[in-house]
């Protein structure tokens, strides 16, 4: 594993931290680059989600409709666009735009996707910016094969792989890490061999986190890194066809039934006749699952190891409770990703739980901004409060995690102003102070005020609480039940378990000396 992380001790020299004590939640945005408390409102404080992938091959039967119910049950995990292919044994139809699954697909769309089996994909940009060129799958058409893909993660040697398919002949018409796997893959076909030599020597070459559906004229194709950093599992539909998708609620919405989670660096070919194969791209595996995944990423009615992510949430409650305990009136939740810990917090401190914040759940994304004056209300067009409620009552507010902190700033706000006598912030998830080159949009020191900060009580300070805690890395671990080795943590550590190439390792220098200087 590779390793890189503060020292034990948390009084570290940080240059970013002279002058932060007594500065104002504006100068202190201004003053460390910090994005604006005043971003657009629909802007959630919030790691932005991983990418969902689906695929189904169902001789026989309509696939994109179904795709397009698999993809809605992983909106979440991707907001910016979208897209469906679907192949018969000869033809490739593509349709893709920016926007959610219900802006981009109709009736008239969905009708014109014929085939039987189907790849789609909803995208968050982790690598590459956000247009129609860049949404997924990606497509790729050589001599009488059509190659459909749809990736979750990021390659951290994408543009080392690019470049040499480049110096190949090869050109792009995206900036993706994604492409980069297609026109690889392309390219071994080229060289002659099969399909299946092929795509095990690609993603022999690809290092980095990725679980990849693959579609083509015959065979759909499934890929997880060795790391497993992100989920991929495969269900089998009521007409017993195969399906796999990034989460296990995705299956539940078709009516499929999950089988098993496709083994960290396992490629799985699945053929018309529905006969799966398996190959390995390691000999030797040691998963290292996203944590972020249970603490805020996957819907809760998914499964991990058997168990509903809202039992991990629950637990990760629980375990902060017995932590960080507080005398208060009532436990409430920031909806929605924070409540199933916030109903094991209230569990185990034997406090009642209640809603307190109301969520406005139709706002969603939107491409109509609001005037200034809608602006400065800030997080009261997502969350409302019950002021009958929230009067002259000590609350316990529990999150899942604090990026930036403005959204914590403005709830702690809004409930003071209701009449809040006492709010205290409890996170479940540890402080969030390292980059993430694995899928997820932690990429920046001045995105993370825990990194920013030097201590806890400047950061409770800035969002005006009356306490904060946060659990600890060893309860988070403890309360999966699972061990140490079992999890990517770097976000929280500094430990990253799939070394960083020379191509990153700039950016990843400039943190490490923002932070030990």
């Amino acid at each position: 594993m590779f390793k890189f992380k503060l020292k034990k001790s948390m009084h570290y020299k940080n240059p970013l931290n002279k002058g932060f004590r007594g500065l104002s939640g504006s100068n202190l945005y201004k003053e460390y680059n910090l994005k604006d408390s005043s971003e657009s409102v629909f802007t959630s404080d919030k790691p932005k989600e991983a990418c969902g992938v689906f695929g189904l091959i169902a001789p026989g039967e309509e696939v994109a409709r179904t795709a397009f119910f698999g993809l809605y049950a992983l909106q979440h995990r991707g907001q910016e666009s979208c897209g469906i292919a679907t192949l018969d044994t000869k033809n490739v139809f593509l349709h893709k735009d920016v926007g959610m699954v219900s802006q981009v697909f109709d009736e008239k769309n969905l009708a014109r996707l014929k085939g039987d089996l189907v790849i789609g994909h909803t995208r968050y940009s982790t690598t590459g910016s956000n247009n129609v060129q860049n949404a997924q799958p990606i497509l790729v058409k050589f001599k009488n094969i059509n190659i459909a893909l749809a990736h979750n993660g990021n390659l951290v040697n994408a543009t080392s792989l690019r470049n040499s398919l480049v110096q190949k002949g090869y050109s792009f018409e995206s900036t993706t890490d994604s492409e980069v796997m297609a026109k690889l893959l392309q390219y071994e076909i080229e060289c002659g061999n099969d399909l299946k030599k092929s795509t095990c020597s690609v993603f022999k070459q690809c290092k980095g986190a990725f679980s990849v559906v693959i579609g083509t004229n015959d065979y759909l194709i499934a890929v997880r890194d060795p790391d497993g950093v992100r989920p991929l599992c495969i269900g089998m539909t009521s007409s017993g066809k195969y399906v796999v998708a990034s989460e296990s609620c995705a299956l539940d919405i078709i009516g499929a039934t999950y089988v098993r989670d496709v083994t960290p660096g396992e490629i799985v070919f699945i053929n018309r006749n529905q006969k799966l194969e398996s190959e390995f791209i390691a000999d030797s595996v040691k998963p290292h699952h996203c944590i972020f995944e249970l603490i805020y990423f996957s819907r809760p009615d998914s499964t991990f190891k058997g168990f509903s992510i809202y039992h991990f949430r629950k637990e990760l409650g629980r375990q902060l409770a017995r932590e960080a305990p507080v005398s208060a009136d009532y436990v409430i939740s920031v909806p929605d990703s924070g409540t199933p810990a916030a109903i094991g917090f209230a569990e185990e401190s034997k406090l009642p739980f209640g809603e307190a914040l109301i969520k406005n759940r139709y706002i969603g994304r939107t491409f109509i901004q609001p005037s200034q004056f809608l602006r400065e209300l800030g997080i009261r067009l997502k969350l409302n409060p019950l002021r009958d409620v929230i009067a002259g009552k000590r609350i316990v507010v529990i999150d899942d995690s604090i990026v930036r902190g403005n959204t914590s700033k403005k709830i702690v706000h809004l409930l003071k102003d209701s009449g809040a006598k006492e709010v205290h912030m409890r996170i479940s998830s540890p402080p969030v102070k390292w980059p993430c080159f694995y899928g997820i949009d932690i990429d920046s020191k001045d995105q993370l005020i825990a990194s920013v900060s030097s201590s806890l009580d400047e950061i409770t300070k800035f969002i005006g609480a009356d306490s904060l805690k946060y659990i600890s890395h060893e309860g988070m671990i403890l309360a999966t039940s699972l061990s140490r080795e079992t999890f990517c943590t770097a976000c929280f550590s500094g430990e990253y378990p799939i070394e960083i190439p020379s191509e990153l390792e700039g950016a990843k220098l400039r943190y490490e000396k923002a932070l030990t200087i």
